[in-house]
């Protein structure tokens, strides 16, 4: 891992993936509700009715809770999984 990586905090390396995955749930959360009442969607589902807010803050956290996920996995996912030896180096070329 490159020394600038390490020293990286780990608070800002925890908010890079929050902060833009809250904002995506925000919006996802918009969207998906200008198309459906979460009333409905309960009562479709055979669950107890709850208030539209209820309902809101379920998708929301629901939204972000997918969202970091995803952010979090391409964080994992963008970092090499070894360093490559200088044998492996030199066959490459």
């Amino acid at each position: 891992m490159a020394s600038s990586e390490q020293n990286i905090p780990t608070v800002q390396k925890v908010i890079a993936v929050l902060w833009p995955s809250f904002l995506t749930a925000g919006a996802a959360t918009i969207l998906f509700f200008t198309a459906f009442d979460p009333q409905l969607l309960m009562a479709v589902g055979g669950y107890e009715p709850i208030s539209r807010m209820g309902g809101y803050t379920i998708g929301f956290f629901l939204f972000w809770f997918l969202t970091a996920g995803t952010c979090f996995l391409t964080c994992y996912f963008q970092r090499p999984c070894h360093e490559p030896t200088d044998s492996e180096l030199i066959r490459k070329k």
